[in-house]
């Protein structure tokens, strides 16, 4: 690769997802306001933050390829944040309970020698299993899925919540669409494999 690759981000989840691609990247620490602005809709707050954390790497890095990556889960078009702790967890998954979840996923590779930026927002749906309340609190107490959208880690226990999912690509439920991340790099003359 002519370029490096950066991703934006200190996510341990996004880092691991990327490296399955088997390309050698850097990571670092989008320094951005990540408030939504007022009327904003859960799409374009995820699409301006991707491309605003892959803006603030940039600068960091203006010979690289930058990735960023921004998600909101929504319910009934309220945004679930990270619940910070068990109380707002429990809240959140038993508001999920027989509901469909949609987690909007955006991501912006920026080439920020050249300038040239891509973007977009992927839509995963997870429709939730009815749920007691004893399983709800079984689960926040062996993952503590505090800082998860949506209070729960797919890629962990948190499939034993789910009745279905839905969408093009199952990486984007944990934060890194890898799909449209591909096509987007083979857009700068990155092929993967």
């Amino acid at each position: 690769m002519s370029q490096p690759l950066v991703l934006g981000s200190t996510s341990p989840f996004r880092k691991e997802l990327l490296a399955r691609l088997g390309v050698s990247f850097a990571t670092a620490k989008p320094e951005i306001d990540e408030s939504s602005l007022e009327g904003e809709s859960p799409q374009a707050l995820v699409e301006r933050l991707a491309i605003e954390k892959a803006k603030s790497v940039g600068k960091e890095h203006p010979e690289a390829l930058i990735i960023g990556s921004d998600q909101v889960a929504v319910i009934d078009d309220e945004v679930l944040g990270k619940p910070g702790n068990r109380d707002n967890a429990i809240a959140q998954l038993a508001a999920a309970s027989g509901q469909i979840v949609t987690f909007h996923t955006g991501l912006c590779l920026l080439n920020a020698a050249s300038g040239h930026l891509q973007s977009l927002v992927e839509p995963f749906r997870v429709h939730f299993r009815k749920l007691q309340r004893e399983q709800i609190e079984r689960y926040v107490d062996l993952e503590q899925p505090f800082n998860c959208a949506g209070s729960f880690k797919s890629e962990g226990l948190g499939i034993s919540l789910f009745r279905k999912l839905e969408g093009d690509d199952p990486n984007a439920l944990v934060g890194l669409p890898l799909i449209r991340l591909i096509a987007m790099l083979d857009n700068e003359g990155i092929k993967i494999p």
